[in-house]
């Protein structure tokens, strides 16, 4: 920190709004640089509480989250509670399973279904159950000066609601018209019930159900269908006659009387897909994580996108001294088209996942850019690869996919063409000899006429 003639300056204070994955992370980031970190969090800590309530939901930990983590020395410690995924599992409607690779050999996802917060590694001051205006136990406004606010308290932010107060804020939030309901695989004999490694995906076409696995041997699956699809099932009988019309293989896997229960446990939850800019007021406040770019989880960056947040604005408080009011309108101007990139992928990739896995040119399509990747790769990656196991910026691997679809494409037409016209050239130097021919066709007549009169 600079120092003022009088002597060492007051630290600055940071106060992060949210305690939530991104929430904690980029308060352990602030606190490593030396900042008063204060953090704030509606709940209560679920490091001391018996019970954490709220829902279950499985995350896909890759490379961007994990160099976030890296960057405050807890990689390992959240790698160590998760269970790497190396392919896709497609389930068919009879039963077969098919893999296909997320990427190269040796590379992976890590699922991890826990909210692990190391905040006791840094000097945080953690202050849950308060809300927005930070009401002490006893009813009285408690008043809290900071030198920056960071909002990272989640799609529905209390913090991004002051930010629609002001003028030449731009904001949009899409619901999408499928939702998603939450079933539980338990283990067999004490093991998984499907293999562990992999996410497990049934396609439908127009919705799908997926599954990840846990540290306690369970599955957590996943039904992802328009609301009125899920409407139209009201009785157990009906739920059983669904599952066996489309997803038999997974009835005798979790069981028919918790498939009649769980599935009316909670009506099927909805999604939403955030969009805003800019990100930051003045030099006093930035939004981060789902506060900024809430976004659909079919890609599964929706926790690495808010922890590569963290990383990408310290990198720029790097580039800038710590001069927020350098630092907030670059961390805006750099953010913006990647956030909004992902979310749009994640819209996509929903698509893929339920629709297009099934179709034969999809999967051959996998197999050429693999190949072309592996032949040329610093040329042709696919774009699961720069996504998921590189830190190219989201909208910079969007552009390149565009231009390698492009590319291919005309490749494979150029290839067709020039094997059609190559053949076609052969036939008119070479033609056939029509009396060869007929002669084989004359005999083959012949034994048939034979057989049908004997």
């Amino acid at each position: 920190m600079e120092e003022s003639p009088g002597g060492p300056s007051q630290k600055k204070v940071v106060a992060v709004v949210g305690g939530g994955l991104v929430g904690a992370l980029n308060a352990c980031f602030f606190a490593k640089r030396g900042f008063d970190v204060e953090l704030f969090e509606t709940r209560e800590d679920i490091r001391q509480a018996k019970i954490v309530r709220g829902r279950s939901i499985n995350l896909a930990l890759s490379h961007r989250g994990r160099q976030a983590l890296k960057h405050v020395g807890m990689e390992e410690k959240i790698v160590s509670q998760g269970i790497p995924m190396h392919a896709r599992m497609i389930h068919s409607l009879n039963g077969k399973q098919s893999p296909i690779p997320y990427g190269k050999k040796g590379q992976a996802k890590r699922e991890n279904n826990r909210l692990v917060i190391y905040l006791s590694s840094y000097p945080v001051k953690l202050m849950c159950r308060v809300n927005f205006v930070f009401l002490r136990s006893d009813g009285s406004e408690e008043q809290v000066e900071a030198d920056l606010i960071v909002g990272c308290d989640g799609a529905f932010s209390a913090i991004r609601k002051q930010f629609l107060r002001r003028s030449r804020f731009n904001y949009s939030q899409t619901y999408i018209p499928h939702g998603y309901m939450e079933l539980t695989m338990p283990p067999i004999n004490g093991e998984f019930a499907m293999k562990p490694n992999y996410l497990h995906i049934w396609p439908r076409n127009t919705f799908m159900m997926i599954a990840l696995p846990n540290l306690d041997k369970t599955f957590t699956c996943t039904l992802f269908m328009p609301f009125e699809e899920f409407e139209k099932i009201t009785t157990g009988d009906e739920v059983i006659e669904f599952f066996q019309k489309y997803f038999p293989d997974a009835i005798p896997l979790i069981g028919v009387d918790a498939l009649k229960r769980d599935y009316f446990r909670l009506p099927a939850q909805a999604m939403v897909s955030v969009k805003c800019s800019p990100y930051h007021i003045g030099s006093k406040c930035v939004l981060m994580g789902d506060a900024a770019h809430a976004v659909v989880p079919f890609y599964g960056q929706g926790m690495n996108a808010g922890f590569e947040d963290c990383i990408v604005f310290d990198e720029i408080m790097e580039q800038f001294n710590e001069d927020f009011s350098a630092v907030l309108p670059e961390y805006t101007r750099v953010r913006v088209p990647d956030d909004h990139a992902i979310a749009d992928l994640a819209m996509y990739n929903y698509i893929e996942m339920r629709a297009h896995v099934n179709s034969k040119w999809f999967l051959f399509r996998k197999h050429i850019d693999n190949l072309l990747h592996f032949l040329m790769p610093k040329t042709i990656i696919p774009l699961y690869t720069m996504v998921t196991f590189t830190r190219t910026r989201y909208h910079e691997a969007v552009a390149r996919w565009h231009w390698q679809d492009r590319v291919i494409n005309r490749g494979l037409l150029f290839s067709a063409t020039g094997a059609l016209l190559g053949g076609s050239f052969l036939l008119i130097k070479n033609p056939p000899d029509i009396n060869k021919l007929l002669v084989p066709a004359e005999k083959m007549w012949s034994r048939l006429v034979a057989l049908r009169t004997s």
